[in-house]
Parts: C-alpha cells; sequence; structure tokens
C-alpha cells in the first residue's frame, strides 16, 4: 500500500545531527484518487489553514498533560511562494534570522490540492508559529500581569505601631477633641477613652457641650488613671447617679475642684474625700454640702491637704476651719471668705500655734475682730520687749494676706502685723474705712519683700504715707502692684514719689483720686528710663505698665498725650540708626478720650509707629482747637470752624488706621465742612 502524503505532521524534534539535505527532500506527488477523497482532503486543507491563523497554535502544552513531549506544529502555505525562507524564523535555531537555503519550488496542480511534505523541525518558540509576527530572542521572556489577588498589600503603618506610641498620639489632642475623634472607629473609641490620657481632667471648658452620658463614661474609664480633677460649674455630674461614679471610679485624685456644684448631696461629698487620702488641693468654693462635717472628715482622711478653699460655703463656720487646720499638718493655702465664727479666739489661737500658713483669705469674713487678729498674729499674752514694745514670738510665715471688708478692724488689730510678717509678699486691706496711716507704717517699714499692696477706698489716708514711708520703704524698689482708688485725699504730692522710686511697678489703680497731670508725665519718665530700646524696624513692642486714671478730675488732654507720646517716640541714638521703644504703657481715662487711646495702643503695638505718631498729633490739635473755640472774644465763628475741621482731620485719622496707615477713610471732604458754615 502507498502511503498517502501527509499535510501536517507532528514529529519529535529533529537532532543536531540530522542534516539539511534530509530535511529539505521534495515530495512524492500523490497518486489520483477518487472524487471523495478530494473533498475530504480539501475539508482537512481548510479546517488546517484556520487553525494556523490561531496565534496559540504552537503553545506548548503543559507538564501535567499526557504526551509531553517537547513537540511541535509545522506547515506550508496552500499559495505559492517565492523561494526562500517560507515563514521567518522558520529554519533558524530560534534567533530569528532568515535561512540562506533555497526553498523547494511547488507547482500547482489543476483541481487536485498542493501535498505537504513530512518535515522534522529545529527547536522553535511558539511566537515564531504566528505568520504576523517576528520571533523573539531566546533569552527574552514574556510575564503576564498579576491578579489583583496574588497583589502584595500595602504596610499598614498605624496598626503595626506600638500602642505606647498611639497612646502618645492622642495625648496631644484636648478632651473635646478626644471625643470627636471617638466616634471615628471602634479602635480609635478604645484609645480615646484610654485612662492614660484623662490624667488631667479639667471639663470647665466644654461640660455644657457634651452629653452627660458621654461625660460619665469618660470619668467611668478614666477614673482609675484621673489625678486633676475639676468639674467647676459642671452641671451634669450633680445627679445622684452620675455622682456616684465619679466617687465609685475615681479613687487617685490629688487636685479637685468642685466649684460651684451647688446641688452636689452631701453623703456623695463625704464618700469622694474618705476614698481619695491622696488629695492636695481641694476646692469646695459654693457648695451648700459643705459643713463642719464635712470639714471633720477632711482632718481625718486628708493628711497630705495643702491648699483648701471653703469661701461662701454658707453651712459651715470657723470651727470647721479649726478642725482642718489642727488635723491637716501639711496646710500651707486657706481661702475661707465670708465664713462667720472668725471671733472665736479658740480659731485664732490654733491659727497662731500651728504656724503653718502662707496665705490666709478671709475678705468679708465681717465678725472678725481686732483681739482674734491679734491672737492670731501675737497668740495670748505673749513676752512683750521692754525698749521697743513689740510681742516677742516667732515671725509668721504669712506671704498672702486678704483682710478685704473686715468691717470691724482698726488700727488696733492691722498694726499687730507690722515687724512680725518679715516674708509678706500681698496685702489686701480693701474697704477697712477706720484704717489710718498710723496702721500701715510699721507694715510697710517691715515688710522689704512685699510686691503688691491694695488700698482700695481707704478714705482716712493721706499724701504723707505714700510720700515718706512707702517711697522710702525697703519694698519700694520690690513693688509691682499698688490700688489707691477712691483714697480721695491722695494727689500729685503723694503719688509722683511713688512714680519715681517704685521702678518695678507694673500696675497702678489711681482713679478716683487728685491725681493730675504731673503723675501720668512721672510715670512716662520712670518707663523711658527702665525699659531699653530697639533698632529693629517694626518691633512690637510689649504693654510694661497700666495705668487706671479715670474720673480723676485733674487730668487733662495734656496729660494723656504725654502718655501716647511716650508709647511712639523715635528717636535717633547714639549710632544714628532710629530707636523704637520696647515697652509701652497702657492707660485706661476718660470715656471721651478711651478711644483715641485703644486706637493709639492697637498701632504701637503692631509696630506702626509713623501711624500712631500721626494719630496722637491730629487729636492733639482737634483737642486745642476745642480749647480756642470755648474762649470768649472777637473771631469765636473762626475758632469754631478750625475746631469742626479739626475734628474731623481726627475722625478720618481714627476710622482709617489701617495696617500701614491705610484704609477706608470716611467719605467726606473739607471742602463741603466750609461750604456750610
Amino acid at each position: 500500500m502507498v502511503p498517502t502524503a501527509v499535510d501536517v505532521s507532528i514529529t519529535e524534534t529533529a537532532s543536531p545531527s540530522t542534516s539539511a539535505g534530509e530535511m529539505a527532500s521534495p515530495p512524492t506527488p500523490p497518486p489520483e484518487s477518487g472524487t471523495s477523497k478530494e473533498k475530504r482532503r480539501q475539508r482537512l486543507f481548510c479546517g488546517i489553514h484556520r487553525m494556523s491563523s490561531l496565534p496559540n497554535v504552537g503553545r506548548s502544552r503543559s507538564s501535567s498533560a499526557p504526551y509531553a513531549a517537547p513537540t511541535n506544529l509545522s506547515y506550508m502555505s496552500l499559495t505559492p511562494r517565492s523561494t526562500g525562507s517560507i515563514t521567518p524564523g522558520y529554519f533558524s535555531s530560534g534567533n530569528g534570522s532568515f535561512s540562506s537555503t533555497p526553498g523547494p519550488e511547488l507547482t500547482p496542480i489543476d483541481g487536485a490540492a498542493v501535498p505537504l511534505a513530512t518535515r522534522k523541525t529545529l527547536n522553535l518558540s511558539s511566537t515564531a508559529l504566528a505568520p504576523t509576527t517576528a520571533c523573539l530572542p531566546a533569552d527574552v521572556t514574556v510575564s503576564r500581569p498579576r491578579s489583583r489577588r496574588n497583589r502584595k498589600s500595602l504596610y499598614d503603618f498605624w496598626s503595626s505601631m506600638p500602642d505606647e506610641v498611639r497612646v502618645q498620639i492622642f495625648s496631644y489632642l484636648q478632651p473635646k477633641e478626644l471625643v470627636r475623634v471617638s466616634r471615628v472607629s471602634k479602635e480609635f473609641y478604645r484609645f480615646c477613652f484610654d485612662g492614660q490620657l484623662w490624667t488631667s481632667f479639667d471639663a470647665s471648658e466644654f461640660y455644657s457641650q457634651i452629653p452627660a452620658g458621654s461625660l460619665a463614661n469618660i470619668i467611668a474609664s478614666a477614673g482609675p488613671f484621673i489625678k486633676d480633677l475639676n468639674l467647676r460649674g459642671c452641671l451634669q455630674i450633680e445627679h445622684y447617679q452620675r455622682a456616684q461614679i465619679l466617687v465609685t471610679a475615681c479613687k487617685n485624685l490629688m487636685n479637685a475642684s468642685l466649684e460651684g456644684c451647688r446641688n452636689f448631696q452631701r453623703s456623695t461629698l463625704h464618700d469622694l474625700i474618705r476614698s481619695n487620702n491622696k488629695l492636695m488641693n481641694l476646692n469646695l468654693t459654693s457648695m451648700t454640702a459643705v459643713t463642719n462635717s464635712t470639714c471633720k472628715i477632711i482632718s481625718q482622711h486628708c493628711p497630705r491637704l495643702e491648699t483648701l478653699n471653703v469661701s461662701w460655703c454658707k453651712q459651715m463656720d470657723a470651727r470647721g476651719i479649726k478642725m482642718v487646720i489642727l488635723g491637716c499638718p501639711k496646710l500651707q493655702d486657706l481661702r475661707a471668705s465670708e465664713i462667720k465664727g472668725f471671733d472665736s479666739i479658740e480659731v485664732a489661737k490654733a491659727i497662731h500655734e500651728t504656724n503653718r500658713l502662707q496665705r490666709l483669705v478671709l475678705s468679708g469674713c465681717v465678725d472678725l475682730t481686732d483681739d482674734a487678729l491679734k491672737t492670731m498674729i501675737h497668740g495670748l499674752k505673749p513676752e512683750v520687749d521692754i525698749l521697743t514694745g513689740r510681742p516677742i514670738v516667732p515671725p509668721r510665715k504669712l506671704r498672702h494676706l486678704d483682710l478685704s471688708r473686715c468691717s470691724q478692724l482698726t488700727d488696733r488689730g492691722v498694726k499687730a502685723l507690722g515687724y512680725l510678717t518679715p516674708e509678706l509678699e500681698g496685702l489686701q486691706l480693701n474697704r477697712l474705712s477706720e484704717l489710718t496711716d498710723a496702721a500701715l507704717e510699721p507694715i510697710i517699714a517691715s515688710t522689704p519683700r512685699l510686691t503688691h499692696l491694695e488700698l482700695e477706698d481707704l478714705s482716712e489716708l493721706t499724701n504723707d504715707l505714700l510720700s515718706k514711708h512707702l517711697a522710702t520703704a525697703p519694698c519700694a524698689a520690690t513693688l509691682e502692684h499698688l490700688s489707691v482708688s477712691h483714697c480721695e485725699n491722695l494727689g500729685n504730692s503723694g503719688l509722683q514719689p511713688v512714680m519715681k522710686n517704685c521702678v518695678s511697678l507694673r500696675s497702678i489703680d489711681m482713679d478716683n483720686t487728685r491725681i493730675g497731670d504731673l503723675v501720668l508725665a512721672e510715670a512716662a519718665a520712670m518707663v523711658r528710663t527702665r525699659a531699653a530700646r530697639t533698632t529693629v524696624r517694626g518691633y512690637r513692642p510689649h504693654v510694661g505698665l497700666k495705668l487706671v486714671v479715670f474720673d480723676c478730675n485733674l487730668v487733662t488732654w495734656t496729660g494723656v498725650r504725654e502718655i501716647l507720646s511716650w508709647n511712639a517716640e523715635t528717636y535717633r541714638g547714639p549710632s544714628s540708626q532710629p530707636t523704637y521703644p520696647t515697652e509701652v504703657i497702657s492707660l485706661r481715662c476718660f470715656f471721651g478720650w478711651q478711644q483715641t487711646v485703644e486706637q493709639h495702643m492697637q498701632r504701637v503695638l503692631r509696630g506702626d509707629f509713623a501711624a500712631a505718631t500721626r494719630l496722637e498729633r491730629k487729636w492733639a490739635d482737634y483737642m486745642q482747637a476745642v480749647e480756642e473755640a470755648g474762649a470768649a472774644g472777637a473771631g469765636i465763628r473762626r475758632r469754631r470752624r478750625r475746631a469742626r475741621e479739626a475734628q474731623l482731620l481726627h475722625a478720618n485719622e481714627e476710622e482709617g488706621g489701617g495696617i500701614g496707615g491705610f484704609g477706608r477713610r470716611r467719605a467726606r471732604t473739607m471742602a463741603a465742612s466750609c461750604s456750610i458754615m
């Protein structure tokens, strides 16, 4: 039987020893056959031709499939071709070069298909079998894109961060911000309510903006960690159940402020004090739940207490104060404003014997008498020095003493403070109408560290106390704050030496006194002497002295101008460079001038000295024109017109003082004002 030539054959890969002549042997022409065989052969040719046009015909089989031998499919075109290689790289070794051996010429036979000979091929890449593509080099690999499932996920920086670092990041947020951030996710909620972030809990700034439930949750979550608790004015916590949560959760408080919680239950307050024996500072101002029993519990369970504020607690008296003083050995700061019962000698004796208080605030204690105050300082029946007539007792440790509005005190009681309070820094004796110079002279002479002195509304004081005692006292160099408001007998002769000698003054209240322009000029000279100057253009100075001089009838616009002139003064120094002030004076004066003074201060504080000088000059021209317009005599209409023109100029400058002196001014012209006249 004569074998029929097969158009396509699958053969093993030719070995390197196969000769090119054997591979290029011409095919044997097929014998003539019947019509049916020719039709079947034609259909086979068409099918193979369609298969050869697909790009994956020559793709290698998978390693798991049977017959995985390295085989290739070769074919020849059914149409006549020119001499040469049939397909680029067909007879090459896979490097994409054309073969130099010419191929055989195939003569088509009429009515019959062109037979294909069986050919053995070399190792060919699958890309070389595609008729429309070129062969790739053997060292080039084609990679397919990876699916999304196989892609490596991004590095989660937040989740991989240690918890300690994340808590530290949240610690930079304010309590109100922590409550907002807690809504982001459950993880953020867990970190935002971590107890380490709430060691200091101050609800006085945001308690009205968050619901009571959230406030209770914060306290319940962070209670064991809270050391500083401030619930000033917090009304949400006054409910019995929420207050009980506070008592149950907070066991390590060191500083607690319940000021203004007027509906706080008494039993709840007592339980809170009992469960926190580490309390050092306790503020119970204006609480109706505070009684003498509360003070007894404090004396028994708060041995570390240093500061106690029970001012305006109407349900207790000085007997509770006595128990706290005797039971708290570290108590240094006691504030008991408007507490009754301080006329008791036993309470005064306890204060004298302990001698631990550094701050004592008894303002508004109308029961305090001269005998009680003397007992606090001298004790009962002290030994008296024959030469000086002073009691021989240890000096008191008081540094701040407030006896304002203790209406029963006179010179006899206040004079006892002299020579026994050498460490006194602050003294407030406001509204003790019966005090005279004799009560204050020994105190001023024996307090070299005095920095704050308030003598408001002492109508019996004279200029001699200030000029002969305060201006020459040891505390003159350290005095920073002085208040002599409503001391109607004080004037220039008393306050002018104080301005000159007390060079450390930062604030002086002199309203409703008899001072005049000389005191303001002396204040400007004092600041000019102590303050340094700078050559930096646009330097922003700071306020170094505050003066309050409203309702002083002898103060005129000339004195006010002296202050404004100093604030904006620029002159050339020794180096021929302009110098600018670094310290200015803040002034509160007559209401009609205050607007100009404040506008001038705004320009000075932003470093615009030119605009401030221009405003000061136009205001001075206006004030001078007003004074001239009020004078009688000829030319009164001309002087009034000049006053109105100066007023317009000053108003335009005051309203148009933007940055650099530029801004929108009033829609007025001088021609219009003259036409009206």
